[in-house]
């Protein structure tokens, strides 16, 4: 999701389908792989209680800094050591728009070398990684999936696929040469209408479900899913695969199309976003019993990949909140301990209805200097867990709440 650009987010139909008996038996379920003996401390044995940190290294580049109890500390570290296991980072394909925002030669921000520094981070801390691939060299999300520059010409499916099966092979064969594979990966950012369908020249192959494109959009997926596999099979490894859309309802049609209509079956996990001002077609207390009803039609684990909640509707810079005044879930005020609430409700809902991880995306993005398209600061400052002297606040004991 663009989080500084999107208010308005699309709300889509319910539609059901039963899948054949051939494709629920196809993947064995995550949650059996997970009480399975093993010895990396990095597997993903427990429930993924997960953080996207993509902004971290661009905030404390521009003069944020994080504290706890006032004294300066490291975000990966910290929230490791409150119980935070996943951290997920976004990349995108070619972010060059960065060098306009600054004076100086900044780093591609989201690019490759940012994101294999981040990675170096969250390996050194402890903790797994969830790398999500944008497929775009910018904000991936329901209403914008932008074709990356270097792809813009391509009018050919094939000559797409292969374009996109090279990429992700050549970026996680990198990553592995500096022992810095990511133990999940995300095809694509809230692909609810599929991806690269915006701002495209005329002859680019559609990639848009929404208009019943699914065959070439199921080639796309399938040949990046490939690369990973592929990966997989050259250094042992068994890489957790998802998707992602935005919005629980929208799992509920998209489930079953990508599946039987994109014929995409080689992936372990389907993820989605939960933001309470613009998901409203299910409820807060509705979104455990959907989870729980494609897990028992669909054999897939699911993941909650993206969702936050602000501690209060105050700002603390001239960068507009994206959160303000918007209605509350009843029962959780904008304030520390209904943010932590809401949080520790969510979970424990998630893990009633067998879903095995929940992301909070962007929980250390603090004010400071940073800039990005729409502004400086932080729009999102009043969902961090940090309050505006910068000092973590309880909302990180929802990681190790003792749940039912």
């Amino acid at each position: 999701m663009r989080k500084a650009g999107i208010f308005v987010m699309l709300i889509f139909g319910v539609l059901s389908m039963v899948l054949s008996q051939a494709c629920s038996d196809d993947k064995k379920k995550l949650v059996d792989v997970i009480d399975d003996e093993n010895e990396n401390d990095n597997s993903s044995k427990e429930f993924m209680m997960g953080v996207d940190l993509s902004y971290v290294n661009q905030i404390e580049d521009n003069g944020g800094v994080y504290l706890e109890n006032g004294i300066a500390t490291d975000p990966y570290e910290v929230f490791k050591k409150h119980g935070a296991n996943y951290v997920r980072l976004r990349l995108w394909h070619n972010p060059d728009w960065v060098f306009d925002l600054y004076d100086n030669n900044p780093p591609l921000y989201s690019g490759f070398y940012d994101v294999m520094r981040s990675i170096q981070r969250a390996k050194d801390a402890g903790m797994s990684v969830l790398l999500d691939f944008h497929y775009s060299d910018t904000w991936a999300d329901p209403g914008h999936q932008d074709v990356p520059k270097a792809w813009q010409d391509i009018t050919s499916i094939e000559v797409l696929s292969d374009s996109v099966y090279n990429y992700t092979y050549h970026i996680l064969n990198r990553l592995h040469s500096k022992g810095l594979l990511p133990e999940m990966i995300q095809v694509g950012n809230e692909t609810n209408c599929g991806m690269m369908f915006t701002n495209t020249k005329p002859g680019f192959p559609s990639l848009n479900v929404c208009q019943g494109n699914w065959s070439h959009f199921g080639q796309v997926i399938n040949s990046a899913i490939k690369a990973i596999r592929d990966i997989d099979s050259r250094v042992g490894q068994e890489t957790i695969v998802a998707l992602h859309v935005a919005d629980p309802a929208t799992m509920q049609w998209w489930l079953p199309d990508v599946i039987q209509k994109g014929g995409v079956m080689d992936f372990d996990v389907m993820g989605f976003s939960y933001y309470h001002i613009w998901h409203t077609t299910i409820s807060f207390n509705q979104i455990s019993g959907v989870i729980e009803d494609l897990i028992n039609r669909f054999n897939k684990d699911i993941v909650l990949l993206e969702t936050a909640y602000p501690f209060t509707t105050a700002n603390n810079d001239n960068y507009p909140n994206i959160f303000y005044t918007q209605n509350v879930v009843p029962g959780f005020p904008y304030t520390v301990e209904g943010q932590k609430n809401f949080m520790i409700s969510l979970v424990q809902n998630l893990k009633n209805a067998g879903a095995i991880g929940a992301f909070y995306w962007e929980p250390a993005w603090i004010t400071s200097d940073m800039r990005d398209l729409w502004g400086t600061g932080s729009s999102w400052e009043n969902c961090a867990f940090f309050n505006f002297s910068g000092n973590l606040t309880e909302v990180v004991e929802y990681f190790k709440y003792e749940y039912e």
